[in-house]
């Protein structure tokens, strides 16, 4: 089985890339909302961060990729309590997905040949701990879009129907990507993603060469391609692993929260989440940058992924979410 896309080797799109890595980081931050035209390489980071992610380690054959055994639904009836090391799940929600397949439900092949009551998990239980990828977010049902506000709230998958009644936990990072010409996020959707990055296509002759070289050396000589890449996406993954490590002893001072919390003041961000998820994404990239501390040049670099998207329409200025931003920046923190 063919391997994704390598991750280091998609050309430009560096902040997307990187929001990809710091929600690596630090899960809390909340998920990340790629916007852009098509074949821009949205679903193709998302499948080749799959392949970089440090593997997790879970209880062989849980549904919901437990990590300790006293984590293991008491639906789940395992025969093994081995313990073993799996890639992090990333779970990709189609489009006119149902409830029952989100949600899980009664295990109908089970019901009629065993006259059992068992429970089938569904994608929610599948993405446990690792990544749920959506890709047309902006097209996605409403009372789905509901369903995933509420677990995605609790971070637990609750299911009362057909005589089950099921709790497991369902605590994943959030990955949508979509066209804004086909339709706009619903604003409760919006604001549950931590980041949010706009993509385009290359605007240079020698970006859009390279993008053609690597895509079809990948096609063609798909060994020679892995390896020429291998080393570089371990690299990547090594400095996430020691992010994630390094980031819980990291230096918050006074002055980097008195810019985070000037920045969203001038912006008029709603709500604390903005502060929040600055703080934490300048956090992350601190880590990964292996600095000891958050400084004005981590917040500057990350504040319009984590800002963009929480905007009030300015009806008098015609300047895009992420122009205000690092207006608003500039003038804040020089």
């Amino acid at each position: 089985m063919k391997q994704p896309f390598p991750f280091s080797a998609i050309v430009g799109q560096e902040e997307m890339k990187l929001s990809m890595i710091l929600t690596a980081i630090d899960p809390s931050i909340g998920g990340v909302l790629v916007f852009g035209d098509r074949g821009t390489g949205k679903s193709t980071a998302v499948r080749a961060l799959a392949a970089l992610l440090p593997q997790i380690t879970k209880i062989s054959g849980c549904p919901v990729n437990s990590e300790k055994v006293e984590d293991v639904p008491d639906w789940a009836k395992l025969e093994t309590k081995k313990s073993s090391l799996a890639p992090t799940p990333v779970v990709d929600l189609p489009l006119g997905v149902t409830e029952d397949r989100v949600t899980g439900a009664l295990d109908i092949e089970k019901a009629l040949s065993q006259g059992e009551k068992a429970f089938q998990p569904g994608l929610l239980a599948k993405a446990n701990r690792g990544y749920l990828y959506i890709d047309e977010v902006n097209l996605l049902e409403d009372h789905i879009v509901d369903l995933l506000l509420d677990v995605a709230q609790s971070g637990e998958n609750v299911v009362e129907r057909e005589g089950l009644s099921i709790r497991h936990p369902a605590r994943f990072v959030l990955v949508g990507s979509g066209n804004p010409e086909e339709g706009e996020l619903r604003p409760q959707l919006l604001d549950r993603f931590g980041l949010s990055v706009d993509v385009a296509s290359p605007k240079t002759v020698a970006e859009r060469v390279d993008v053609i070289k690597r895509r079809d050396a990948f096609e063609t000589d798909y060994e020679a391609f892995m390896v020429r890449w291998k080393a570089e996406d371990a690299l990547v993954r090594g400095q996430i692993e020691t992010a994630r490590g390094a980031i819980k002893t990291l230096k918050t001072t006074d002055a980097a929260l008195t810019d985070i919390a000037e920045l969203c003041l001038k912006l008029g961000a709603d709500g604390l989440r903005g502060e929040l998820t600055l703080l934490k994404a300048a956090r992350a990239f601190a880590a990964y940058r292996e600095d000891t501390a958050i400084g004005r040049d981590h917040i500057r670099a990350v504040a319009p992924m984590a800002l963009r998207h929480r905007l009030r329409r300015d009806p008098l200025d015609d300047a895009g979410s992420g122009v205000r931003v690092t207006r608003v920046v500039e003038d804040v923190l020089g």
